[in-house]
């Protein structure tokens, strides 16, 4: 079964955090963790997430680390969106900001996003 779950990196200069939302309306939100960011790490990433029969759909906030990750997946075979970071809506006085937080912001916002494109019904 070909199921699609959708991934959010939070992308740093030497780590990235990994949080996965499964699809659905009630899909489930989890944290997968934090890796290097390097090839290697990205691959092993992508080759855990495909094991399970799972079809992964990335996402991740634009930053000073560029296109490389975004070319990298690609070239793998995968989805990618890199989003511009004016356009993440943010809750007023929010300040409290961390990796794994971002990380499964930009994983539930994918989700949605990707419903509504679809116009699949709620």
């Amino acid at each position: 079964m070909n199921k699609t779950v959708y991934v959010g990196l939070d992308v740093h200069k030497d780590t990235i955090a990994v949080a996965i939302a499964d699809e659905g309306r009630r899909g489930e939100m989890r944290f997968f963790g934090t890796i290097t960011s390097s090839a290697d790490s990205v691959l092993r990433l992508t080759k855990q997430l495909t094991a399970a029969g799972n079809r992964p759909s990335f996402c991740y906030e634009a930053g000073p680390c560029g296109y490389g990750l975004y070319r990298h997946l690609t070239t793998l075979g995968f989805e990618c969106a890199v989003v511009a970071p004016a356009l993440i809506p943010r809750k007023a006085g929010d300040k409290v900001k961390t990796d794994r937080r971002d990380a499964e912001m930009l994983a539930r916002l994918w989700r949605g996003s990707i419903r509504a494109q679809c116009k699949i019904p709620l």
